[in-house]
């Protein structure tokens, strides 16, 4: 799908997705939840983009590509671990169970590779080598494939904080997680990621890394949260070039969603300065590679809706059911 195809749809955002007839509404960067009396929460994805600490744009169909590829991957591993879904009312909505996260985020990584201050990349090139209790040799290069798949868990920030990486040991010792919590926990992600690795290299792409969101339900029991291998979550290549690109030493091709932070960071300090507007042919393009990026990664045709469809005036008539719930 391109951008000429996506005009007639720029007008279709979902910039904002407050419905003051549910409950307890809390707004995050991306989504919006309400917890419903009962212990289920709705939780409506937006089509905001969010970098910088701050929010940058809204991405037509951005919201629905996210929630509809998480929906492939938690249908394709519900057999490997339970997860918090309890039924899509509409293409930008799940409703799940209410849990209690885990303060831990699971990492999953097969690759040397990433961008941040925690990924193993960025701290092998800045010279270590034990890093979240495991032991890396010298020599690697950027984007090598890891002898196996690792787990380099860190802290799960919470209102804006930022992560912290951490090891098994200090998981267990600062009682963080439980040894039978981080047994089911550790398990479930490498099982995860191997079906993930599996069912994407069926579709020509090399899932790099990704991370994981687990919680308890009232009776204790570990639950799958949040998303699973969406594009946002996971680092997705494309296999077919991975071999050439690696041993030219450029970096391997893949979903390049960047067009607006890369857009911003080239015209202002986006931490300091005002965040310029952004063309449409940007979002657009952006919005492009989302699509593109859920037809690959689930082999499904995406499909536009009519562009006199209005994105929270549907979600309003599809959530009748739960409006007015009483807080």
């Amino acid at each position: 799908m391109n951008t000429a195809d996506l005009a007639p749809h720029a007008h279709q955002v979902l910039r904002d997705a407050t419905l003051p007839e549910l409950p307890n509404h809390y707004r995050g960067k991306v989504r919006d939840n309400y917890d419903l009396p009962d212990g289920r929460r709705i939780l409506i994805t937006s089509d905001r983009i969010s970098a910088f600490d701050r929010a940058l744009a809204a991405i037509p169909f951005k919201g629905q590509v996210l929630t509809q590829t998480a929906r492939y991957w938690f249908e394709h591993t519900a057999d490997i671990c339970p997860n918090h879904v309890l039924a899509y009312p509409d293409p930008n909505v799940v409703v799940g169970r209410r849990l209690e996260i885990l303060p831990v985020e699971v990492v999953v990584r097969g690759y040397l590779a990433g961008t941040t201050s925690t990924s193993i990349l960025t701290r092998y090139r800045a010279g270590e080598r034990d890093m979240y209790g495991h032991t890396f040799h010298d020599g690697m290069r950027p984007n090598e494939r890891l002898p196996e798949a690792i787990i380099t868990p860190t802290t799960k920030a919470f209102d804006g904080g930022h992560d912290e990486p951490l090891t098994e040991g200090e998981i267990l010792e600062r009682k963080l997680l439980t040894p039978e919590q981080w047994r089911t926990v550790s398990g479930a992600a490498l099982a995860l990621f191997a079906r993930g690795q599996a069912l994407a290299a069926e579709r020509g792409l090399i899932l790099a890394d990704t991370k994981y969101e687990f919680g308890t339900d009232p009776q204790g029991r570990i639950v799958l949260a949040d998303e699973i291998h969406t594009p946002d979550s996971s680092r997705y290549w494309f296999a077919a070039s991975y071999t050439e690109r690696f041993a030219a030493g450029t970096a391997p091709e893949s979903f390049d969603k960047d067009f607006v932070r890369n857009w911003v960071v080239a015209r202002c300090d986006p931490y300091k300065d005002p965040i310029p507007e952004i063309p449409a042919e940007v979002v657009l393009e952006t919005a492009a590679v989302y699509i593109r990026a859920y037809e690959t990664i689930t082999g499904a045709r995406f499909v536009l809706p009519d562009p006199a469809e209005e994105p929270l005036a549907r979600i309003r008539g599809n959530l009748a059911a739960y409006l007015g719930t009483a807080a």
